[in-house]
C-alpha cells in the first residue's frame, strides 16, 4: 500500500438553488394561469321598512307558500307538490300581477325544499320573494 495515502471520502454537496427556481417558476405559472370562480350566494331581498305608525299601508295581496316539517307544501292553503308550485304562483301571479310571494316554512323543514320553492318562485318570475322561518324549537 505504498504511495496510497488514506483520506476520507469528500461529502457529495447538492446544490438545491436549480430546483428551487424550477419550482418557484411552476408556482408562479399555476398561480397566473388558475381561474378563480366566485361563489353563488342566495339572493335575499330583505323587508320594507315599516310604514310611518299614523299611515295605513295599502293592502297588497300576497301568494303564501306554506312548507311544513314533513315537506308538505300548500299554495294559498291548496296542497302543491314542488313541480306544481311554479304553475300555481304563474296562475296566481296572472290573476294579480302585483303580488308578492312569501315562502312561510317551518324551522325544521329540509333547507333544499325551501331552496328549490324559492327557485320554482323565481322561474315564476315572481318579486319580490321573501322567506319566513317559523315554529319548530
Amino acid at each position: 500500500m505504498r504511495g496510497r495515502s488514506l483520506r476520507k471520502p469528500e461529502e457529495a454537496d447538492v446544490d438545491l438553488t436549480p430546483m428551487l427556481d424550477v419550482v418557484f417558476i411552476l408556482l408562479i405559472f399555476f398561480i397566473v394561469t388558475a381561474v378563480f370562480t366566485q361563489e353563488q350566494a342566495i339572493g335575499l331581498e330583505p323587508p320594507p321598512p315599516p310604514p310611518p305608525p299614523n299611515v295605513i299601508p295599502p293592502e297588497t295581496p300576497t301568494i303564501q307558500i306554506y312548507i311544513n316539517e314533513d315537506g308538505l307544501i300548500r299554495v294559498n292553503s291548496r296542497p302543491a307538490d314542488i313541480g306544481a308550485v311554479q304553475a300555481n304562483i304563474e296562475r296566481l301571479k296572472a290573476e294579480n300581477p302585483e303580488s308578492a310571494v312569501i315562502i312561510q316554512a317551518d324551522r325544521n323543514a329540509e333547507a333544499g325544499l325551501i331552496i328549490a320553492v324559492r327557485d320554482q318562485a323565481y322561474s315564476a318570475n315572481a318579486t319580490p320573494v321573501n322567506i319566513v322561518l317559523s315554529g319548530g324549537e
